[in-house]
Formats: structure tokens, sequence, C-alpha cells
């Protein structure tokens, strides 16, 4: 381990100082005569502190050099609250990995790998302090309460249930796992999501994608911890429905932070203004426009990805105004999409990156830096990139001049710039 070997070279160091102490006479000055009497041995001695006389060598009283305790008890507590992994004995077939921390190897977390082993291998017994459990790849058909039961799932914190064959989920499945922040169901058979589904955890980490999902509801990702960010991949299943978070509902719409619903069947912008977004992919959905409107009540979005979009995607004028925080916009892989105009960015006053390698949407249109003041660069293809160009233009400035604004756009196959596209 490193921190172990410098510790133990820490300690070396220390040990090989303490016993080559330069004698304190051989600190003094010259012009400092050094005192003929010999120095009083150490021993007992009632009138010092803790009953023992202080080394002296000196007639004029100087105490001998002694190791600081701090820098002697260093290295020991670096020694201690280093993580250590090791192996213990675990359930036949699982591995268990423990990772020990704190002073003196005071607190430990195991990881329980249980995967590939088949079907029977739940409900499995686990360590009490088992933090990650993998179950993947064991062709589980059904998962719920009494196979997610005991001893060691209480204090559960991450869960891989990736690459079986479930179906379905019980509503109940995870209620017992209040500590789990990172749930895995991807590449499994999933067609539904019951709602409230995971209630009862604190989850920060979901991932569903790859499954058979059609209709998704918001509130199945809602929990008894409002405010905790939350991360959910949709992506690669066969929604085309969203349906947001009701009103009246008992528990606050789910602090949905990040949310991929790429690769789905999606042919409308879903309604997810009750979201906290700030990163959202639709990229592969086959939306057939995206209009004034489309993103409302997303304020707080900075990064957007429309990707490789399926059909013939419209874009119309004003259709992003809505996010006025978005930062990074991904148009790529759309060859088919054409022009409306430059007023489709029109609202994007805070925009810094916009990709549109592979489209048809070059050459660039004159007024697009006017809609954009804010940003810095575009990828228009072909590993292609134009940076924003600010020109003082003469000096000294004229009292109704402006600095002239351009794209300046460099092709890395011929390593040198093209001509400054002025807009």
């Amino acid at each position: 381990m490193m921190a172990g070997s410098v510790t133990a070279s820490s300690w070396r160091t220390l040990r090989a100082g303490q016993s080559t102490l330069t004698p304190p006479q051989q600190g003094l000055g010259q012009d400092q005569p050094m005192d003929p009497r010999p120095s009083e041995p150490e021993g007992p001695d009632p009138s010092s502190p803790g009953g023992f006389r202080q080394g002296s060598s000196t007639s004029y009283g100087r105490t001998a050099p002694t190791m600081p305790w701090p820098l002697l008890l260093l290295p020991l507590l670096l020694l201690a609250v280093s993580g250590a992994q090791t192996t213990r004995p675990c359930f036949p077939g699982c591995q268990c990995e423990v990772e020990t921390f704190g002073l003196f190897d005071s607190f430990s977390l195991t990881r329980v790998d249980c995967s590939g082993l088949g079907p029977h291998i739940v409900p499995v017994p686990i360590p009490l302090d088992t933090a990650h459990l993998d179950l993947s790849s064991n062709r589980l058909e059904t998962v719920n309460e009494s196979v997610l039961a005991g001893p060691g799932y209480t204090t559960l914190a991450g869960l891989d249930l990736s690459h079986n064959l479930l179906a379905s989920i019980s509503p109940t499945a995870f209620s017992r796992l209040r500590y789990l922040e990172s749930l895995d169901l991807s590449h499994n058979g999933l067609a539904a999501l019951p709602a409230e589904s995971f209630t009862s955890s604190p989850l920060s980490d979901v991932n569903l994608s790859h499954n058979r999902l059609r209709e998704v509801s918001v509130s199945a990702f809602a929990t008894h911890s409002p405010g905790r960010a939350l991360h959910v991949d949709l992506s690669h299943n066969l929604i085309h429905r969203l349906v947001p978070h009701p009103a009246g509902a008992s528990l606050p719409a789910p602090a949905i932070q990040s949310l991929n619903l790429a690769w789905n069947r999606l042919r409308t912008v879903p309604d997810l203004r009750d979201l906290p977004l700030r990163y959202l992919s639709l990229d592969g959905n086959p939306l057939a426009a995206v209009g004034p409107g489309a993103f409302r009540g997303l304020a707080g979005l900075t990064h957007l990805s429309l990707g490789s979009l399926q059909g013939l995607p419209q874009l119309a004028p004003h259709g992003f105004r809505e996010l006025q925080s978005l930062q990074v916009l991904d148009l790529s892989g759309n060859p088919k999409l054409k022009w409306a105009g430059a007023e489709v960015f029109s609202g994007l006053g805070s925009l810094q990156e916009l990709d549109l390698s592979g489209t048809g949407l070059v050459p660039l249109p004159e007024m697009l830096l006017v809609h954009l003041p804010a940003l810095q660069s575009i990828s228009v293809g072909q590993g292609v990139r134009c940076r924003r160009l600010v020109r003082e233009g003469a000096y000294p400035r004229q009292p109704v001049s402006s600095p002239k604004v351009a794209l300046h756009c460099v092709d890395p196959r011929e390593r040198a710039a093209e001509s400054p596209n002025a807009l």
C-alpha cells in the first residue's frame, strides 16, 4: 500500500534521527566555554514533574533534544487510518472483499460479488457490514421483499441486479433497504415500474436502461428524502410517454437532476416542468418538432443533448427560449436538420458550447452570434471547431465603433486556420 510504505519510511527516518542526535555541546558557539563538569545522570527526582530529573549536559541547564510526541505518533496514526483491502469467508460461490478504515481498522465495509451463479443463489446471506451486493447475470426472474431481506441488507448502499430476466418488480421489493443509494436494474425485461417503487430508499443513482418500459411515471422515483440529487438512466427502452408528477401527490416531486431518455420512442418533448433538471438527453428519439414551450419549466437546465434524432426533426424559431441557463447544446448527428432561421437559438443567452457536427446547419447564418452572446465554440464536423473571436479594430477606437465579433474555424487535418467568418 502506498500509504503504508510512506509511513514506514517516515518511521525509519524518525528512528534514525532519534538515534543520531547531535550532542548539545556541538551546537554551542565557539566563544562560549564548555563546562568541564560531567553531566548529571538522569534518574528519580522528587522535585521534577513525574518524579524524573530532566536530562542536562551543560552548565546552562539546556535540555537534551527529544523527539516531540506528535511526530512520533503521526506515522502510527497514518498507518491506522489508511484503508486496507482483504478477503473474508463468504457464501459458497460468492466473493467477499473487505475494506477497512478508521483508527486501528475499527471500521470495515464489505463488497459481496455473487454474480453469474444462477437463480438458486437468492436469498443469499451476506455479512453485517455489506455495503455493495452484486447479483447480476443470475437469470433472476423476480425480486421481492423476501429476496432482499436479512441482517446484512440493512446497511446496503449499492445493489446490482443488471443482466437478469426480471419482467417485473414488487412495489415493496426495496422497502427494507433504507440506506440504498445506487441501484442497477439495466439489461432486464422490465415492462412496467410500480408507482413509488423507491419510496423508502435515499437513492442518488438509478439505472433502468435497456429494458422494455413503455410508460413511466415520474412518481416512481419519489422518496422520503426530498432534495437529494437523483440521476436516472432510462435510455434504450420503448418509452413513448412520461407521466408527470401529480400536483396533489403525498410525496414531493423527485429531485431528478440528470435524466437520460436517449433512444426511446418519444415524439414530443415530455413535460418535465416539476423537476430540477440540469442534464437532459433525448438522443435518438423520433421527435417531430421542437417548438415554443417544449422546455417550459426547465430554466435551470445547463446541458441538453438532441443528437441523432430519428425522422425529420424541425427546429422552430424560439424553441429554446425557456432555457436561459443552458450552457451546452448538442445537435450532432442530424444530417436532415435544416435551418429555420437564427431565431431558433433566441433566448440562449448563457450558451457557451454548440455541437452542429453531422448536421445540415452549415454554413452558419450571419446573425448566429447575435442570438448567442456568450458562445465560445461551435463544432461543425470533420474535426473542425470554430471559436469566438473578438477584434477590437483600429486604435484608438472611434467613439461610435464597437468590437467586431467573428468565428475563427480551425481544421486540424490541415493544421491551418481558415479565413475568419465575420458575423
